[in-house]
């Protein structure tokens, strides 16, 4: 499943020098948020343009729900 399924980015910004990505984490407590954030950050980074900023934002407001993912995700976990 992909973060996007899973309903973990909460948005996306890009203007001509920056993207931005809000992003969550399904519990405060994710042993892998830096992973996830670091592993964006980098992607964005090669598909970028060299001169466009890269911001990964992790939020907590609104809190995740299983509300957020996507009906394959969903029917990937049996719901």
């Amino acid at each position: 499943m992909s973060i996007v399924d899973v309903g973990l980015v909460y948005g996306v910004t890009v203007t001509a020098d920056r993207v931005h990505v809000l992003l969550t984490m399904t519990s405060a407590a994710c042993p892998v948020t830096d992973v996830i954030v670091d592993d964006i950050g980098a992607e964005l980074d090669q598909a970028a343009p060299s001169d466009m900023a890269v911001d990964v934002e992790l939020v907590w407001e609104p809190p995740w729900t299983t509300e957020r993912m996507s009906a394959r995700a969903k029917a990937f976990m049996g719901w």
